[in-house]
Parts: C-alpha cells; sequence; structure tokens
C-alpha cells in the first residue's frame, strides 16, 4: 500500500487506533519531548505507544505529529507491510530471483521472467507532477522578518523543538534535505538535524562521510553557493528511505518507490532545480554559502548523551512552501527506546537479505535498540571453518555505514540473536579474552564521544561461537543444555493438568 501523503497516513493510523490527539496547548520547548518521551517508553497496550498528534501548540498555528513510526506495528504500516519481517521475505525473494539469473543466465530463460517483473519495476522511478500540494501556498521570506496575514514567516511559524535542557536551541529534527552535486546530476535526500539560529537561518549538520556534504566540497571548490530544499512531512515511506543507508549515488527517491511499490511523485523547486517530495506539508527552499560556517549544538542526540559542539555550514532560508493545512512532522532522539529505534529496526530488518546474499553464512542479525544504530550488532552464523567469525566481522565493517558498527557479536547458528539474554549467556561463558576478542582501528560515526580522535577509533569484534582444535581448543566442548524432545511434548500436552 502507498500512502497518497503523510495525511493519508494519519488517517491510516486514525483507523488502526495508533493515534492519539492532544487538544491541551503544550510548548515546544521541552514540554513535548517529556510527553513524548513517556510515550515512547511505555509498553502498553504495545511497545512505544501510539502516535501523538498536539493540535495546539504554543507559538504555532500548525499541528505538530510526532512518533508516527514509533513502533514495529507503525513502522511496517509505513511501508505497507503487515510485519517488517513480511517486507524482509519479498525483498529476499526478489534478490534471491535476480541472484539466480545473474548467476545462470539463459537469454530463452531470464527474459520472459523478467517481463512481467519489468511494470513493478519501471513503476519505482518517481513521477515528476508540474502542480504539486507542497506548493499550495508560497511565502517568501523578509530580510527583516516580517509576518502575513497576522502570522510570522520564516522559522519562527512552524512549531519546532527545542527537546533537551542543554540543547544549543531549536532543532529540526525530520527534515529531508534535498540537494544535487553541481555539476553530474546526482541526486540525494538525507535527513540531518537542523539547528535554528534565527527567523532565516540555521545549522546544517553535514556529517563528513554524508552525501550532503560531498557535494557541499564541490560547491565549495567552486565558491558557489548550493541550492539546498528542505522537505518536511512526507509519505513515511519517503521519510524512511531519507535515512536508509544506501550506497553512494541511489537516489533515496527512487527506494522511497520500491518500498512504496509504486514511484514516489516529486517536483522541482520555486527557487531552483532541486527535485523535492511533491507530497511534503511544507518546503523550506534556500542556499548554503561554502565560505560560511557557524557554531552547532549541543544537542542531545540518539546515543543518550549530549553530542558536542563544532562548526558547520549555514542554511539560509529564502522561500517557505506548503499545502494549505499542513501537519508539522517530529521526532525526539534520546536514551532508548525512541522512534527512531524503530527506524533502525526497519533498516536491520530490510538490509538483511543483502547482507546474507553477499555473506552467506549469515543467519540472522539483531542491531539492540539499546546500540542506537550502530554501537553494537549481534549475528548468527553457519559456522564451517576456523576464523570464519572473523571473516565475518571484517565483511561486516566494510559494509557502508556498518564501518561505524562498535560491537560485533558473533554467535553460532542455533543461537537466537532477537534474544539478547541467550546471547549474553553464550558470550559470558565461550570467550577467551585473549583469542575471541578482535580490535579494529577503523572509521567512527561523527556522534561518538568515547573514541580519543573525532570519527576515527578502535572497534570490537567477540566471537562468541563454539571452539574445536582448529582453532587451538584441544580441550572438549560442552553441550549446552537441552531437555528431551518428548518430554517437552509431553509437558505441553499436560501444562493445564498441572493447575497452571
Amino acid at each position: 500500500m502507498a500512502y497518497s501523503d503523510l495525511q493519508d497516513f494519519i488517517s491510516a493510523l486514525e483507523k488502526a487506533g495508533e493515534l492519539k490527539h492532544i487538544s491541551a496547548e503544550v510548548d515546544p520547548e521541552l514540554e513535548i519531548t517529556e510527553i513524548a518521551g513517556r510515550i515512547m517508553a511505555s509498553r502498553e497496550p504495545a511497545a512505544g505507544g501510539p502516535a501523538l498528534l498536539f493540535e495546539k501548540v504554543k507559538g504555532s498555528a500548525y499541528p505538530l505529529l510526532i512518533n508516527a513510526m514509533g513502533s514495529e506495528r507503525r513502522m511496517a504500516m509505513a511501508l505497507g507491510a503487515k510485519s517488517l519481517d513480511a517486507r524482509a521475505a519479498e525483498i529476499e525473494g526478489l534478490i534471491s530471483w535476480a541472484w539466480s539469473q545473474a548467476r545462470d543466465f539463459n537469454l530463452l530463460k531470464t527474459v520472459p521472467e523478467a517481463l512481467p517483473k519489468l511494470p513493478i519495476a519501471m513503476s519505482v522511478f518517481p513521477k515528476k507532477i508540474s502542480h504539486p500540494k507542497c506548493q499550495e501556498v508560497i511565502e517568501d521570506i523578509p530580510a527583516a522578518g516580517g509576518t502575513a496575514n497576522g502570522g510570522a514567516i520564516g522559522f519562527d511559524s512552524l512549531p519546532i523543538l527545542k527537546c533537551w535542557p542543554k540543547d544549543g536551541g531549536r532543532f529540526l529534527t525530520l527534515p529531508l534535505v534535498c540537494t544535487e552535486a553541481p555539476d553530474h546530476g546526482v541526486r540525494n535526500v538525507g535527513m540531518y538535524r537542523m539547528q535554528i539560529y534565527d527567523n532565516r537561518t540555521a545549522g546544517m549538520h553535514w556529517h563528513l562521510h554524508k552525501d550532503g556534504a560531498h557535494f557541499f566540497e564541490q560547491y565549495r571548490a567552486l565558491n558557489r553557493r548550493m541550492p539546498v530544499a528542505v522537505a518536511l512531512g512526507s509519505d513515511p515511506a519517503v521519510t524512511y528511505a531519507s535515512t536508509a543507508p544506501l550506497p553512494e549515488g541511489i537516489w533515496e527517491m527512487i527506494f522511497a518507490g520500491f518500498l512504496r511499490g509504486k514511484g514516489a511523485e516529486i517536483a522541482k523547486a520555486t527557487l531552483s532545480d532541486l527535485m523535492i517530495p511533491a507530497d511534503a506539508e511544507f518546503v523550506l527552499e534556500g542556499y548554503v554559502d561554502p565560505n560560511e560556517r557557524r557554531r552547532e549544538g549541543p544537542f542531545g542526540d540518539h546515543t543518550g548523551f549530549y553530542s558536542l559542539e563544532d562548526d558547520y555550514p549555514v542554511f539560509h532560508l529564502q522561500r517557505i512552501t506548503r499545502r494549505k493545512n499542513p501537519v508539522y512532522p517530529a521526532t525526539i532522539v534520546g536514551i532508548p527506546p525512541k522512534e527512531d529505534c524503530w527506524m533502525a529496526k526497519a533498516t536491520e530488518r530490510l538490509f538483511l537479505p543483502l547482507l546474507k546474499q553477499l555473506c552467506p553464512e549469515i543467519v540472522d542479525m539483531n542491531m539492540p535498540l539499546e546500540g542506537v544504530f550502530h554501537n553494537c550488532a549481534i549475528v548468527s552464523i553457519k559456522k564451517r571453518f576456523p576464523g570464519q567469525a572473523r571473516k565475518v566481522m571484517n565483511f561486516l565493517w566494510g559494509m557502508g555505514q556498518m564501518m561505524y558498527t562498535k560491537l560485533i557479536i558473533v554467535v553460532d547458528a542455533e543461537v537466537n540473536p532477537q534474544n539478547v539474554s541467550e546471547v549474553a549467556w553464550r558470550s559470558f561463558n565461550n570467550i577467551d579474552g585473549r583469542r575471541d576478542i578482535v580490535f579494529s582501528d577503523g572509521p567512527l560515526d561523527a556522534l561518538d564521544h568515547s573514541s580519543p580522535l573525532p570519527r576515527y577509533g578502535t572497534r570490537i569484534g567477540l566471537d562468541a561461537t563454539r571452539k574445536g582444535p582448529d582453532e587451538g581448543h584441544t580441550r572438549p566442548w560442552p553441550d549446552p543444555l537441552v531437555m528431551d524432545k518428548d518430554i517437552v511434548e509431553l509437558v505441553n500436552r499436560r501444562w493445564k493438568e498441572y493447575g497452571f
């Protein structure tokens, strides 16, 4: 199922009983964070609580939506699936078919099989439209502030959150930053937080490894202003796609079409040739000056700690285009669980089929919520030869944003990575410190505060698989305790008879 826009998704949440309206006036400075944080930590009726629609936000005319993808069910709904594993199974089937055709290519066999899939493949490409919803209203930002129809124009018109007490200011927390390389037309939609400095300027938190930062360096080499458009609120598949760890050069709008099963609608921005999500609630158009930087932060980040201050480029807001009655999207991050944890869980499940094709010994993977995206990955493998766990570690550290993973734990195939208690039991009992702990120096995420150097440090691998003589373990390796299957079935049948 493809949603037509964010408000279509809101309607679906309402029908599914996944949305709570809050009519009381709330303050975007800290109060919304405290409310949403309590809901996100809730386990009733299910982990993540409901999505929240704040209808009256102090200082703004626009309602605010938060926690829209803050549970496994809503994250699956966002991708038009019954469950994340169901969508992952679809992806795995498609990848397996493509892999088999590439491996055993036969023109007479492959072409007939591919023809029925061609319309589906072509449908994922974005569809350009000329009269998008996001341009129903156009507001130019006066140089010295200003109002229109009695209300503010610019950043001050939006219900932008200050999330945590020591934050450097208010932040856009769900911005879809649309950029393009200056010469060869490669496009990107990335999610980078933006600190509001005043009504017309904001920090652009581009990390060194991100596509937006690469484009910025190209503009700086040319000494040219970089056009930027920031979309707020879209079909949730588009929002999720902006966070996905795609290979460099793959446009997120194409991936969004793949997730939706239908091409995402795009439109040309009004001040540049940038392509933007046509269904956005708001689009902030402007530019980044290649010669300007400004202190940004601190910010209460998804690690659960404040990220440090640093100098970043500055976005200059020139125009806001929007729908007539838009909804402002936001999220908060911090000590898990938060909404972004479920977005990370979607990435884990959706990209696992690709990892399994590239590294066939992988059985399953879990990135625990407490690892906040990239700090921990637990992987089960079908082990066949000595050193295979290390081979898998090095493979993962070489896969795009997996290079940031600070801790990789490898367990045997019969261990369930989703059962963290079982993983801990195996790990605590199966390792020898000198033999089974691997240190690997390499890139780390810019938000990591523990490494002595920014963006570079030491990652750890933990080989918790069983060992044999071929890995230097000449002593017998004991079997784990497992009850006889017949007894288990007997007790299952008689369970109520026992009085439980």
